[in-house]
């Protein structure tokens, strides 16, 4: 399968991106809200096939020595091909040219087996918190 990598967020779907992240059932917000997001950070990827966005993945970072890795999600049709190793091998490649030495995620879950194998651990010592104002 052919599919082409796009680094920046010129010219993006938002709306797509909205919708992909409903359907593999993870937080989604309005389009631009999205648009916003993606902008704002440090690090993005983008999958097309056929011109289709079929996948994406962004990072924030301090630029310095850590970042986080945020919304990553492949169309279910495109999954288990390898589009998400990609995404992934793409943010920390290019994250870790900058520099970078530490990249945390929060796992969906039943996804910890895919991180696992790009290299992820879970952080021993370590409890998830989370403060919401929505």
């Amino acid at each position: 399968m052919k599919i082409d990598i796009q680094k920046d967020c010129a010219g993006v779907d938002w709306t797509a991106v909205s919708e992909a992240l409903k359907c593999v059932g993870m937080a989604y917000h309005e389009p631009d809200v999205h648009r916003r997001a993606f902008e704002a950070s440090h690090t993005t990827v983008f999958v097309y096939h056929a011109d289709r966005l079929i996948g994406f993945g962004r990072a924030i970072s301090d630029g310095v020595y850590q970042a986080a890795i945020y919304d990553c999600a492949v169309l279910p049709e495109f999954q288990g091909k390898g589009i998400g190793t990609t995404i992934i091998c793409e943010l920390v490649t290019r994250l870790s040219a900058d520099g970078i030495e530490w990249i945390g995620l929060i796992a969906e879950r039943g996804s910890h087996g895919f991180y696992s194998r790009l290299g992820f651990k879970k952080m021993p010592n370590s409890i998830p918190m989370l403060k919401t104002f929505t």
